[in-house]
């Protein structure tokens, strides 16, 4: 990190100083989960925490472990504010969103606590840019208590795979159906639009399924204007993990791996649509 990105000394500490020597590596991510304009921020001693909310139906969650950053620093338990997502974009990639061969965005990311804003030190190619953001109060988030040992059905599946299944599924469907059983059809993804019903199945010893822990059959549906933001983080992923619990919450776990090989993870939790009925299913 250059001297010249180094923020002005002050006698009052910082509750958080994040380094990376890329920027576009954190903007990459944050686009992913940038559905909505606000974000609350969570920083804590194992990384960094983004969380945007939709209506309370959807949610997205980017992670960035502090072994992404060159300097990661926390002074207290945890540091929490809300930001406008777009604005701190539009700051991350004020040198361009692609960088010319050898070079890179350096970022200084510091904020001095509650009511303070949130400070950029950007420097590329010998130009330091400051952004200074203002930080809001944070608001309450939806709690999917989405544990490991409620979850009922779980896959992995190469990305491509759904990928594929996006592309190939009637978008004009409201609708994804998601089934998920221990017996055929095994993972199958069903729409509802225009042209009629279509299904697309994946067996369970599919060269695209890594993992297949299924206990029960469930059959739920999802609305897919809520679905649509996690194509983002779809895109930039090599795996994704596809799982249920009990009430028909969905995760999806995307992994994520950068240019340097360092992985991090987008996690999208949405609500089951509750106005299809047992018989429609």
């Amino acid at each position: 990190m250059p001297l010249s990105t180094q923020p002005p000394a002050s006698s009052e500490p910082y509750a958080l100083v994040a380094c990376l020597d890329n920027a576009r590596h954190l903007s990459s991510l944050l686009r992913a989960v940038h559905f909505q304009d606000h974000a609350t921020c969570f920083a804590m001693a194992n990384g960094l925490r983004v969380t945007v909310e939709d209506a309370k139906c959807i949610q997205a969650n980017a992670f960035i472990q502090a072994e992404i950053f060159q300097e990661f620093a926390v002074q207290e338990e945890s540091v929490t504010f809300r930001i406008n997502l777009s604005v701190l974009l539009d700051c991350l990639t004020i040198f361009g969103t692609s960088s010319l061969p050898g070079t890179s965005t350096a970022l200084r990311m510091c904020y001095r606590g509650y009511g303070y804003p949130l400070m950029l030190f950007l420097e590329e190619g010998g130009v330091v840019t400051v952004c200074k953001i203002n930080t809001q109060e944070p608001d309450e988030l939806l709690d999917f208590d989405f544990c490991s040992t409620k979850v009922v059905n779980k896959i992995i599946l190469q990305s491509e795979g759904l990928r594929e299944a996006f592309a190939e599924l009637d978008m004009t469907s409201e609708v994804l159906q998601i089934t998920m059983s221990p017996d055929k059809p095994y993972f199958r993804l069903s729409t509802f639009g225009n042209a009629g019903s279509a299904h697309l199945d994946y067996p369970r010893d599919s060269d695209l399924m890594e993992a297949f822990h299924c206990n029960q059959t469930q059959t739920n549906r999802y609305k897919i204007s809520l679905l649509k933001p996690s194509t983002k983080a779809l895109a930039l992923s090599c795996k994704v993990s596809i799982r249920t619990d009990a009430q028909g919450f969905l995760s999806l776990q995307y992994m994520i791996r950068n240019k340097d090989g360092q992985i991090c993870f987008v996690e999208y939790y949405c609500c089951p649509d509750e106005d299809i009925s047992e018989a429609e299913l």
